[in-house]
């Protein structure tokens, strides 16, 4: 059972499940582009993903961003070295537009964590601007490099896919939020430290109906999408009202997390077996 557990802490520490869920929407996105998925791009995604997120994580405790004294971390930033390599393989086997818009996601969550100036603040740190960074990353990531990739239009459909996306990881970081909002810097002024846990909780509510709602402004919709769309939702407000298990480590940083794959498989199951 320990080895079992040291694996598991290490797929959630080293940012692999994280992955696993922007690949899963980006997924989503080829589905609804109705194009087979590109497995150089999600190969891509998958890795650049585990090496951006553990250099967000650890890399600010880092000696110079590279030196790390903690066993455990060492061995995750190797693991991150070699995401890093496989990165840059199945990027070399993308188009160049790709390149232009992954240079873009990578200077934001450069900035994120690395200030611009030597001692100006990093993006992190700017009162209540971290969780917009992370969802129009999240979905650069997830929609406009799936889109790039098909070779389609970025018109009305895309913008409204774009926005649900970015609202969609919003809603995502809020549990987080309300879990740290007790051990965060009171100068990040989180979402939570600023309305509180309760109305924190109801904003989410809130743009989870918004979420679903903006599906009605597209000018091609099917019932799939609309379905699906609404499953996802009502497990968002779910996990909202969660009260205590919001404080649960593994509640938030798994079935959260999972949610994204969970909407995933649910587009696969129903368009291969209904």
């Amino acid at each position: 059972m320990r080895t079992l557990k040291a694996i598991f802490d290490f797929y959630l520490d080293a940012s692999i499940h994280v992955a696993v869920a922007v690949i899963s929407m980006a997924g989503v996105t080829f589905h609804l582009l109705g194009s087979s998925s590109d497995i150089d791009l999600l190969g891509f995604i998958f890795f650049s993903v585990i090496v951006c997120y553990n250099f967000i994580k650890y890399g600010v405790e880092a000696y110079k961003y590279l030196i790390v004294s903690n066993a455990y971390h060492k061995i995750i930033q190797i693991f991150s070295f070699v995401s890093f390599a496989f990165a840059i393989y199945f990027l070399l086997r993308l188009d160049e537009e790709i390149w232009v818009a992954t240079l873009v996601l990578g200077v934001l969550s450069a900035l994120y964590a690395v200030p611009l100036l030597p001692r100006a603040k990093n993006l992190r740190n700017l009162a209540g601007l971290k969780i917009y960074i992370v969802a129009f990353v999240w979905a650069g990531f997830s929609v406009l490099l799936p889109v790039l990739d098909a070779k389609m239009t970025l018109d009305w459909d895309f913008a409204v896919t774009f926005i649900q996306r970015m609202l969609l990881v919003l809603i995502l970081i809020l549990p987080f939020e309300i879990r740290d909002m007790e051990w965060d810097d009171k100068s990040l002024r989180t979402l939570p430290q600023v309305l509180g846990a309760k109305n924190t909780k109801r904003l989410g509510i809130g743009l989870a109906l918004v979420f679903f709602l903006l599906t009605f402004l597209k000018d091609e919709l099917n019932q799939l999408e609309t379905l699906l769309r609404a499953i996802l939702c009502m497990a968002l407000i779910f996990v909202l009202l969660s009260n205590k298990k919001l404080q649960s480590k593994y509640f938030v940083m798994f079935w959260v997390e999972a949610i994204p794959i969970f909407w995933f498989c649910l587009f696969w199951i129903a368009e291969n077996y209904i």
